[in-house]
């Protein structure tokens, strides 16, 4: 398989652009992985608000590897599905913010239970050995599918 790089992920997600917060896929499994993400401390970060990074912004890097272990799992063959992150349950924030570490920032994602429509993920941000941010999250796929009954 080719380097999973950022290169890599944009096309398997549909955050694009400035937007895609991940650098690389460092490992994974068929129930978790892990990325590595380095454009935090940019100055131009698209989540930035009154001239900071604040940590709670780590749930969208969670969110993005919760969206590329899902493309993974699904292979090759299986294309791409849209997931919906529907809830976020028993975060705890460690930091204040993220911009302020210098370093690449590790993002863990680890799938502790789901079917073929919904997925539950425990999550965490580390830098170094230290966590910054971790919690739960559900995740609900091709949303608009299970809204009109033609679920697959």
């Amino acid at each position: 398989m080719n380097r999973m790089d950022r290169n890599w992920i944009a096309e398997r997600i549909p955050h694009q652009g400035d937007m895609c917060l991940l650098d690389e896929v460092g490992a994974w499994s068929a129930d978790h992985i892990e990325c590595l993400a380095t454009g935090h401390t940019d100055l131009a970060h698209p989540l930035r608000a009154a001239g900071r990074l604040g940590a709670a912004n780590g749930i969208e890097y969670a969110a993005q590897a919760m969206a590329v272990h899902g493309a993974l799992a699904a292979g090759k063959e299986g294309a791409p599905r849209q997931g919906y992150l529907t809830s976020v349950r028993s975060v705890t924030l460690h930091v204040e913010r993220l911009d302020d570490l210098e370093g690449p920032l590790r993002v863990r994602a680890e799938r502790l239970s789901g079917d073929s429509n919904q997925v539950l993920y425990r999550f965490s941000l580390h830098h170094g050995e230290r966590c910054l941010l971790e919690g739960r999250a559900a995740v609900v796929l091709d949303a608009e599918q299970l809204e009109s009954g033609t679920r697959e």
